[in-house]
């Protein structure tokens, strides 16, 4: 398959997905540490994908993104951002709400 055909796929099947470097419990750099915290506190199961273990993943999905960094956070199928905006959007209580918002409507 296709790796954008695999980010794709990705994206599609979970509704809320991290792309970070290392894993929630074992983050990798800071960003990735600060959004699996953020993340992690609104309460809502999310799915990642560790690009230091996937370097195609890593090489491409920046270009499928039009977004050059790491952590990227994907909710209902659209981009998010990255740490910076997370942390954000967490702090007005933003992300709280895209999330819950999304992870009922894919439950219901």
């Amino acid at each position: 398959m296709d790796i954008i055909e695999t980010i794709k796929e990705q994206i599609a099947n979970n509704t809320v997905l991290l792309y970070m470097k290392g894993s929630p419990n074992a983050p990798q750099c800071g960003f990735s540490a600060k959004a699996t915290q953020v993340v992690m506190a609104c309460g809502e199961k999310f799915a990642y994908v560790d690009i230091l273990q996937n370097p195609e993943i890593r090489a491409n999905l920046p270009k499928y993104a039009n977004w050059p960094t790491f952590p990227q956070l994907w909710v209902g199928g659209e981009l998010v951002g990255g740490s910076d905006i997370m942390v954000e959007m967490f702090d007005k209580g933003e992300l709280q709400t895209l999330i819950k918002d999304a992870t009922s409507k894919a439950s219901a």
